[in-house]
Order: structure tokens, then C-alpha cells, then sequence
């Protein structure tokens, strides 16, 4: 009897959880923070802290003034690309073909919100919820593309395609050596 208490006590502490998150891709991850590289400046006190600018929470401040730009030259990037505006001429060609039956300049947050409906709909079961299992692969399996079918699609067309990721197949069944079973 306690023992059946006591597993009850803790599927009910496991199924308590507020990650509110579909899919969580970082949990459990123990890999170095990337951006943990960029150098920053000591601290230092302005010469009259008369002179000191109002807070901007998310602005600059006066230690990092740039801290994108310098990120950016840390890594290898060129600083002066994050204020260019518009579109490189080598994508004009690109972006007519795109936009030829229009475009719609809210999409991102029509995406947004099908998305959130489209969760709603396909969300987890209680069972589920329970056993802290991911729903995120079945939630979206009706949108997910089938890689080998559209490779033999498009390979007699004569398409030039990468190569695809190797086929899941089912593990034989292995045939026991009637020498063993007579053990």
C-alpha cells in the first residue's frame, strides 16, 4: 500500500511543470554559451555623475556603447552591415519572383497566430501530460515532408538533389542458432 502511495505522490509531482513551452530545445544542454566570447569593458566612473544620461533599458550605456556592432566584429562579421538598409542588387531577381503574386507584410504575425490556433487544436492529451512526453513531432507530423518521397519524385526528373538522410528500416529478425537452443 505505501508503495503504491508513494508512486502516485511522485507521477503527481512529475506531472507538475511550468514550462509552457511546446518543444523545449534547450533543456538539458550543457554546451558552452557562444556568445560568453565577447570581451567586455571594465566598469568606470564618469568624471560627474551629474553628467550621466537617463536609463535605457535595452539602449546603450556608456561603458558599451555598441554592444551588436561589437559582437558582430568579434565574431568575424563586418559591423557596418547591421545598419544597411534594403536589399542587395544581387537579390533584386530573387525577390520579383518571390513577390509576384504579392505579398503580405503582416505575415509573420498571421503565421503567428494559425500557429498558436493550429497548437491549441493538436495539443497535448492528459495521458501525455503525465508522462512529460514531447508532442511536438506528432503536432506537426501532418506538415513535416516526407524526404524519400520527394526524392523519388524528383530523381527521374533528373533534378540535381543532395543526398538524403539514410532510410529507418526495421531490424531483421534474427534467426537463432538451433545449436544454442539445445543448451
Amino acid at each position: 500500500m505505501r508503495a503504491i502511495v508513494l508512486t502516485m505522490t511522485l507521477l503527481g509531482l512529475a506531472a507538475c511543470s511550468s514550462d509552457p513551452h511546446l518543444m523545449n530545445m534547450n533543456a538539458g544542454s550543457s554546451s558552452p554559451d557562444e556568445f560568453g566570447i565577447v570581451p567586455t569593458r571594465p566598469l568606470t566612473m564618469p568624471a560627474d555623475l551629474n553628467m550621466l544620461p537617463p536609463p535605457t533599458p535595452g539602449g546603450s550605456n556608456i561603458t558599451d556603447p555598441t554592444p551588436q556592432a561589437d559582437a558582430v566584429a568579434v565574431l568575424g562579421g563586418n559591423p557596418a552591415q547591421l545598419s544597411a538598409q534594403g536589399s542587395p542588387a544581387s537579390d533584386a531577381a530573387l525577390l520579383a519572383y518571390t513577390g509576384r503574386l504579392g505579398r503580405d507584410p503582416g505575415i509573420r504575425q498571421t503565421v503567428a497566430q494559425e500557429d498558436v490556433e493550429w497548437r491549441s487544436r493538436n495539443g497535448r492529451r492528459l495521458l501525455e501530460v503525465l508522462a512529460r512526453t514531447n508532442v511536438y513531432y506528432r503536432a506537426y507530423e501532418p506538415m513535416t515532408l516526407d524526404s524519400w518521397a520527394e526524392l523519388k519524385r524528383w530523381r527521374p526528373t533528373g533534378v540535381l538533389l543532395p543526398a538524403a538522410p539514410p532510410e529507418v528500416r526495421q531490424p531483421r529478425p534474427v534467426n537463432p542458432d538451433p545449436r544454442l537452443l539445445n543448451r
